[in-house]
């Protein structure tokens, strides 16, 4: 359940990410999407791994949320690094 969970996630959390960070990352909503996906699990993988707190398991659980959004936030600002043009 916990992949399914991290997808169901990463869709909401690319939008919110996307909220609280704006700017001209390029791609458009499929992949503000798919970074989110990418996102919720980096930050699945972060909870596990490095703070311990276990994965994305449940959709009302608020460190989830954290979790998810934390992790797309960071995705969109290393894809958003990378394509940036000098």
């Amino acid at each position: 359940m916990g992949i399914l969970t991290w997808i169901i996630f990463g869709l909401l959390a690319g939008a919110i990410a996307k909220m609280i960070m704006p700017g001209n990352q390029g791609g458009g909503w499929l992949i503000t999407i798919i970074l989110g996906i990418i996102g919720a699990f980096v930050g699945g993988a972060i909870g596990v791994y490095v703070l311990h707190w276990g994965d994305v398991t449940s959709f009302w659980n608020p460190r989830s949320w954290i979790l998810a959004i934390g992790g797309a936030l960071i995705v969109l600002w290393i894809y958003g690094m990378a394509t940036k043009k000098s």
